[in-house]
């Protein structure tokens, strides 16, 4: 009799844990899926918030038309991309926002009378901010799609993962080459600091 206790006592352990593992792939799915959507969520509210800086910062900037072309072509991007649907056209479409952002900021800080415009600050700001919340939706896209890709191939939950055929996330696609995964000798330098 005791060892059919034991047995049984393992089954429900091996049940119970099949279940935990199981639960794992299902709610990290789920969490990858709803964090790629909170992309394009902030994508949309970006597409938004363009045209507004836009149009409140044409009557400033009329020096600087090439920043307006720019614009414009970023907020096309992310519409077209928000329409397609397309984890990784979503991406680049931040991408492509988020590097315009440092020369918009140079443009505003050159000009005495822009950097005091409450409404260029104001709109400069929000822009900022939601190009900061994409990159942290976009890292945790990253770090969800590590944790389910590191599970399923880990063992024993790799058990799991073959027998309920869990596929592999793929996550942000990044190259692998280029100049974005070397680091240059200036890169390396300390840099220095002179409030002089």
């Amino acid at each position: 009799m005791g060892i059919l206790w034991i047995i049984l006592i393992v089954g429900v352990a091996l049940i119970g844990w099949v279940i935990v593992i199981y639960n794992f792939f299902v709610s990290s799915k789920t969490r990858i899926k709803a964090a790629i959507q909170e992309i394009g969520n902030q994508l949309k509210r970006q597409s938004e918030l363009i045209p507004n800086l836009e149009s409140s910062a044409k009557g400033y900037l009329k020096h600087e038309k090439g920043i307006y072309d720019k614009l414009t072509d970023a907020r096309k991007a992310i519409a077209g991309a928000i329409k397609s649907g397309d984890v990784q056209e979503m991406a680049d479409a931040g991408s492509k926002l988020a590097s315009l952002i440092p020369n918009l900021q140079i443009v505003v800080e050159s000009n005495p009378e822009l950097k005091a415009s409450e409404v260029v600050t104001k709109l400069m700001d929000e822009l900022r901010d939601t190009s900061d919340k994409i990159m942290y939706a976009r890292r945790l896209v990253i770090d969800l799609t590590a944790d389910y890709n590191v599970k399923r191939v880990s063992v024993p939950s790799n058990i799991v993962a073959m027998l309920f055929k869990f596929e592999e996330q793929p996550g942000l696609i990044t190259p692998e080459k280029g100049e974005h995964v070397e680091v240059g000798e200036g890169e390396m330098k300390t840099p220095k600091v002179d409030l002089e």
